[in-house]
């Protein structure tokens, strides 16, 4: 039982009170609780928290979810009353559907709610009722075995709501059938350059390209056989399966795996190896560990796992052997001098300090970089010497005109939910441009 900071004595007043059975809430608490969620995704500006009506449908206490910025996630009509006579509307309600009246739906495109279809079979029933809005939202069904679960909602892969990956693949046809215009094939600077879809009529673009072009650091070795991007060794094991016995994929199983980096990729990257089979992995990492920019977590959950950190290292060479195979990884010890431009601790290596650590597969992962295509086939486009393009304001305008940009293309390698969040803010912003324009015709 929660401990109330209120006496005994006020709780057997309240029973004496009110006969029936009633509840009593923590306001307190609920707004504590609410901050403490809120502050945890600071890092993400346009992190929108929605609460579930029918876990708990009190005008009293939704009222507090609604001051402390909250959203209400509705599942029924009713639901959807309650929100709106609280006054809530637009993206501050999420309509999550499943098998629903079609007057339901209407309702949910009166007030602008956002969409959540938690079944295929909800998209035709959407478009005949209210209509398929700009922003639409699919609950995803992954499937398979999990290991974890809870006792309420028991595991994600017994889920008895939402699409599977291949009705994902189905209901985009549908969607497309309806008269949603998805190109695809479409490399933008080869096929079609930006001004050539601004000659087709198009008022603006949005470039959401991202930074999917892995670095290297030029060393001598990086041809061998066993070296990997990053990028390449996540995507096999990962999106193309290789983790299975019976992929087609080809996958080197190493036991002895280096990984050169210190950021998230980097973790991801270690972990993953462990999960092939390697007996060794080991992190080589050029700063100290405590200016690794991976999270916390991620670098503690590694080294649980038995990943080594190999920090104040940096490689020099990759090692091979007569048949162009990685064997080694050639190294040198760093220490840290004074502060960068980053802030952190400029790395100085320390003569006479080499060392080679045995791996027969090396994993870069110092970062990625935007395609230099569309920056090279754009006139005009201004960009920095990362190769990002430069934005100005949280619209993501560029120093092209009806030119928009957001993402990893933009601020390098981040997360998904900035990359979403600025490409939310540029449709606002190209939304009201177009909007400026039609009011002075």
């Amino acid at each position: 039982m929660p401990n109330f900071s209120l006496p005994d004595e006020v709780f057997i007043a309240a029973a004496h009170r009110f006969p029936t059975p009633f509840y009593l809430y923590d306001e307190r608490g609920i707004r504590d609780r609410i901050r403490a969620l809120r502050n945890a995704f600071a890092w993400a500006p346009d992190f929108q928290e929605y609460f579930a009506v029918k876990a708990l449908p009190n005008p009293h206490i939704l009222k507090i979810f609604q001051e402390e910025g909250c959203g209400l996630d509705c599942s029924s009509e009713c639901e959807l009353l309650l929100a709106e006579r609280l006054g809530l509307s637009g993206e501050k309600i999420m309509f999550s559907a499943n098998a629903m009246p079609a007057c339901e739906f209407d309702h949910a495109r009166r007030l602008n709610a956002l969409i959540n279809l938690d079944d295929s079979s909800d998209v035709d029933t959407l478009a005949a009722h209210g209509g398929i809005p700009e922003t639409l939202c699919m609950r995803y069904n992954p499937g398979g075995t999990f290991t974890l679960g809870t006792a309420i909602m028991g595991a994600p892969g017994e889920s008895k709501y939402g699409w599977t990956r291949a009705q994902l693949f189905s209901g985009v046809g549908r969607l497309k059938a309806l008269g949603v215009k998805i190109e695809t094939d479409m490399v933008i600077g080869r096929v079609l350059t930006v001004d050539e879809l601004l000659e087709q009529g198009f008022r603006s673009v949005f470039i959401g390209t991202g930074a999917g072009l892995p670095r290297f650091m030029g060393i001598p070795g990086e041809n061998l056989r066993g070296v990997y991007s990053a990028n390449e060794f996540l995507t096999r094991v990962n999106l193309m399966q290789a983790y299975r016995e019976d992929s087609d994929t080809p996958i080197r199983r190493a036991q002895r795996v280096a990984v050169v980096g210190g950021g998230n990729v980097a973790m991801d990257a270690v972990r993953c190896a462990l999960r092939l089979g390697a007996r060794e992995v080991s992190v080589v990492y050029r700063r100290s560990e405590a200016e690794m920019p991976a999270r916390r977590e991620e670098i503690d959950h590694a080294k649980e796992e038995g990943v080594t950190l190999r920090v104040l290292s940096n490689p020099t060479a990759i090692l091979g052997d007569a048949q162009g195979e990685a064997r080694g990884l050639q190294c040198i010890r760093m220490k840290l001098g004074e502060a960068d431009a980053s802030g952190r601790r400029r790395p100085v290596p320390e003569e006479g300090s080499e060392f080679v650590v045995e791996a027969d597969c090396v994993i870069m992962a110092i970062g990625t970089s935007p395609n230099p295509l569309l920056r090279q086939t754009t006139e005009g486009l201004e960009t920095d010497r990362h190769g990002c393009i430069v934005t100005r304001g949280e619209g993501g305008m560029t120093s092209r005109e009806n030119v928009y940009a957001g993402g990893d293309a933009v601020t390098g390698a981040a997360t998904v939910i900035l990359a979403m969040g600025a490409g939310k803010a540029a449709a606002q912003a190209m939304d009201a441009a177009a909007e400026s324009v039609g009011s002075k015709r």
